[in-house]
């Protein structure tokens, strides 16, 4: 089947698809790449930046079931159009920020930004991911998996190189200002094509169908019972607060009939590789500053590397996919990902960094897509949203146990010593996997 024989809304999804990841690489290449290195030369520590991933973490816990509960009786394409938009705001305001404050300031400042970014984030985490489930047939998920990693990955990469050119030639704070400028654009553009998606009338009416069945006890994503164009602002004051809470059951909040399946251990083998993947990341900038004493040209070289090598195997997904299957590519993905640590541990220079930017890019085509594709095939089809909230709560633990463990990690391990012990536990990851993945 071509491209060219696809129904014109599915074509029209994958090319809205295609543009939003494409400009969410911009925005990450820029602001989301440097954002840290620069709390990093701000003077932050290992805790600082720990925080950074470990707030958005407590945010995303206290709102990701009440948020997936919301998403059930609501249409997907404004509900993820608009809490974009409202997470995204964030960014405008980072532009500003090398100017107006002090630079210890700064460093709370940009975790209190990050912290009210999250509340929308939640929503948009959830919502995302079950828009993509219903957008695009499984028979076309790892295709377009794999078409957009590449393409995240051009604009990540040439995105990377110009903000580290831009660091190192323009004086403070207009380089700064500048990179966190083309972020806020991409965040924009990227937005927008997720506000374009669509689902066909097709799937609306299968979701009516499934609402009206009595054998199904619960309705994940009825959203024709939603009129066309309600947005996030007016959909929120139809719920009575009060009425809403009063009526919550624990048991189908929290989906705990899905964790008694064999999706529980599956959901567990996915939190203990996001515990040991956000164990690393509050150390890796202060390694590369502080340790290996790289310029933001050196680290954007390292970043572009990183990302060149993710767009060529992200090329090949597809048939690495078909190869290996989605269970087999995860774990063995997921085990070449503890490489970055190791080698950036035994790096002096940027030489070894570079070699770990590149072993590292290739081994994150494969766990990425692997990470998305096997959600999609595990997860009950009848039950997308309960498992994508349930996923998203397993997200957001793994980060805050990994971003609170970090500092005491570094202290008691020191910076580079501390990432074998961080390389160890992914190559566990990778075997936990195959046992449970």
């Amino acid at each position: 089947m071509t491209v060219r024989a696809l129904p014109r809304q599915l074509r029209a999804n994958f090319h809205n698809l295609y543009l939003d990841i494409f400009w969410f690489g911009v925005l990450s290449g820029s602001t989301i790449a440097f954002l840290t290195i620069y709390a990093a030369r701000l003077g932050a520590s290992t805790l600082e930046i720990s925080l950074l991933s470990a707030g958005p973490a407590v945010v995303n816990l206290v709102f990701s079931l009440p948020a997936g509960r919301w998403l059930e009786n609501k249409a997907l394409v404004p509900a993820t159009f608009w809490s974009a938009a409202l997470q995204r705001l964030g960014y405008l305001t980072l532009i500003v920020l090398p100017w107006s404050l002090g630079d210890r300031l700064q460093i709370w400042v940009i975790v209190l930004i990050t912290l009210l970014m999250s509340i929308p984030g939640t929503l948009l985490a959830i919502s995302f991911n079950a828009l993509f489930a219903e957008a695009v047939p499984p028979e076309w998920r790892a295709e377009v998996v794999g078409k957009r990693n590449a393409l995240m990955a051009v604009s990540l990469t040439a995105t990377t190189l110009l903000s580290g050119q831009l660091l190192d030639r323009v004086i403070y704070p207009w380089n700064y200002a500048i990179v966190f400028t083309i972020g806020a654009l991409g965040a924009g553009l990227s937005t927008y094509y997720v506000g374009r998606l669509r689902l066909s009338a097709g799937q609306a009416q299968l979701q009516l169908e499934d609402a009206q069945t009595p054998s199904t006890p619960m309705v994940e994503l009825p959203e024709s019972r939603v009129r066309p164009g309600a947005g996030l602002a007016s959909a929120a004051r139809a719920i009575p607060e009060l009425r809403f809470f009063e009526r919550l059951d624990l048991n189908k909040l929290l989906h705990l009939d899905l964790l008694r399946t064999s999706f529980g251990p599956f959901m567990l083998s996915y939190l203990l590789f996001y515990t040991f993947q956000y164990l690393g990341i509050p150390i890796f900038p202060l390694v590369q500053v502080r340790s290996l004493n790289l310029s933001d040209g050196i680290i954007s070289l390292g970043s572009s590397l990183f990302y060149g090598v993710m767009l060529l195997v992200s090329l090949r997904i597809v048939d690495i996919s078909a190869r290996l299957g989605h269970k087999r590519m995860l774990s063995f993905g997921a085990s070449i990902f503890g490489f970055y640590p190791l080698l950036l541990g035994l790096a002096r220079g940027p030489a070894l960094f570079w070699v770990a930017s590149v072993v590292g890019g290739g081994a994150w085509a494969i766990t990425n897509a692997g990470l998305t594709n096997r959600l999609m095939e595990r997860v009950p089809a009848n039950r997308l949203a309960a498992g994508m909230t349930l996923h998203n709560l397993v997200l957001n633990l793994g980060i805050l146990l990994g971003s609170l463990a970090a500092p005491l990690l570094g202290y008691w391990a020191g910076l580079q010593p501390a990432l074998f012990i961080v390389a160890g536990l992914r190559f566990l990851a990778g075997g936990i996997f195959w046992i449970w993945g």
